[in-house]
């Protein structure tokens, strides 16, 4: 007898798991399918689980594929089921293509292709429908977005869309999701919600069309080049009812909310600076260092050195003042923005062909916090008072690349299952476009001159 396993959470039950279990029992005699517990998923980084582990157990069960059904709750487990049941193949979703590839010296692994265009025909639960989303852009960003939304549960990539062909193509190849070129109402039927991974200077006209065809919009930034232009896609988003959303993954990341709650709670005073340096040494040749008009350190980099600025000062500054080091083609290689506050002043710095060293500090009437590099990613942060020896340490919970806590913080809004909006207000966002256009009419200024 040939005896198959497969592990899987089976959250929010679709065709999809239908399809994946039915192929899964063709390849054998006997399945046998794991189902993760709530813990292990929140260790090995799903973020958003919904149904209970019974639940999933028995919508695995009703399928009739699974002839043993088991609860995986641990690492490791998987070598031991292999070897304690016996098993001849292991398999899972061409999404993990790789990833298990060391079982093959226990059994033969197979990744299952991804069965096309099933989203239409997908079991959707009443309170919690399965979000077909779009990527505009197949760039790099796209396939770390695809990677991460594996982790997040009620997503569905569904297309992508990108106008130059030979990339669009290249990336159907690669990724295994269908990509369109040309026909973008086809795009816009198939999709419910949309993640917008282009270059800058698109991120405007795509989201005004997604939310114009009635699509939810996550947008990486910024979201537009101009305060007016900015408070336009809020306010349509808000007189259709759709969720618009900034994609700065720092701010839905729960190391950051911890460390600006510590920040908050009074442990270093009265916060009266705030420094922010975010740093990379780009290629020469990439787009960073090359695009004179949309590329350079401040549209790559300002918007997470603004946010723990705006989090803790709020959004009413008294005086901003902009200065850049530029390279020969006009790029800003390295960026300043400081800003004064009735009681407080902050610097947030960024460069793309200058290096420093990128750390978080918050100073505080009773001592201060520095979070190292890579703060905007938060594993890890200290409180330092007076005493050199009394510090305290933080070491919050950060899985993947940070993209799944945005991912799946945009998926829980349009099922109405996310709180108030605090990790990344309206407000913050639309006080970022006015820092935007300042910098984009300054740049605009010096490439005049």
């Amino acid at each position: 007898m040939k005896k198959v396993i497969t592990y899987g959470t089976y959250d929010l039950f679709h065709e999809g798991h239908y399809k994946l279990l039915e192929r899964a029992k063709a390849l054998g005699d006997y399945l046998i399918v794991g189902v993760t517990t709530e813990h292990f998923d929140e260790a090995r980084g799903k973020v958003n689980v919904v149904d209970p582990l019974l639940e999933r157990v028995e919508n695995v069960r009703k399928t009739g594929f699974a002839d043993e059904i088991i609860v995986e709750d641990h690492e490791g487990q998987k070598v031991e089921d292999i070897q304690k049941y016996g098993v001849d193949v292991f398999v899972l979703g061409s999404d993990w293509k790789g990833h298990y590839d060391y079982l093959k010296k226990y059994c033969e692994v197979v990744y299952l292709e991804r069965t096309a265009n099933i989203s239409s025909t997908m079991i959707r639960k009443e309170k919690f429908p399965i979000v077909r989303l779009g990527i505009v852009g197949t760039g790099r960003i796209a396939p770390r977005f695809i990677s991460e939304a594996k982790y997040v549960s009620g997503l569905e990539i569904e297309c992508a869309y990108n106008p130059e062909e030979e990339s669009s193509k290249r990336f159907q190849q690669e990724e295994g999701i269908e990509v369109y070129s040309d026909d973008m109402e086809e795009f816009w039927k198939r999709t419910d919600a949309i993640y917008i991974g282009s270059p800058n200077e698109t991120h405007y006209a795509y989201a005004k069309a997604a939310l114009e065809h009635g699509k939810h919009v996550l947008s990486e930034k910024p979201l537009a080049f101009t305060h007016k232009e900015t408070m336009e896609l809020y306010h349509m988003a808000k007189e259709k009812g759709l969720v618009l959303m900034e994609a700065i993954k720092t701010a839905y990341c729960p190391g950051f909310q911890q460390l600006i709650n510590v920040a908050k709670s009074g442990k270093i005073g009265e916060i009266r600076d705030i420094e922010a340096c975010y740093t990379r040494l780009a290629a020469i040749g990439s787009r960073e260092r090359t695009d004179a008009k949309y590329g350079g350190a401040f549209l790559e980099f300002a918007p997470y050195t603004l946010l723990p600025i705006f989090k803790l000062f709020g959004t009413n500054y008294s005086d901003v003042q902009i200065d850049s080091i530029l390279g020969d083609d006009g790029i800003d290689l390295y960026t300043k923005i400081q800003l004064r506050y009735a009681d407080g002043m902050a610097t947030a710095k960024m460069g793309v062909g200058v290096k420093s060293e990128g750390e978080l500090v918050m100073a505080g009437t009773e001592g201060y916090i520095l979070a190292p590099s890579p703060w905007w990613l938060t594993h890890k942060f200290e409180v330092r008072r007076e005493d050199p020896t009394d510090i305290e340490h933080f070491e919050p919970s950060f899985q993947g690349d940070g993209l799944r806590y945005e991912i799946s913080e945009f998926v829980g809004k349009i099922n109405g299952t996310g709180r108030k909006d605090y990790k990344l207000t309206e407000e913050e966002s639309i006080a970022m476009s006015r820092i935007v256009e300042l910098f984009m009419s300054k740049r605009s200024g010096e490439r005049m001159k």
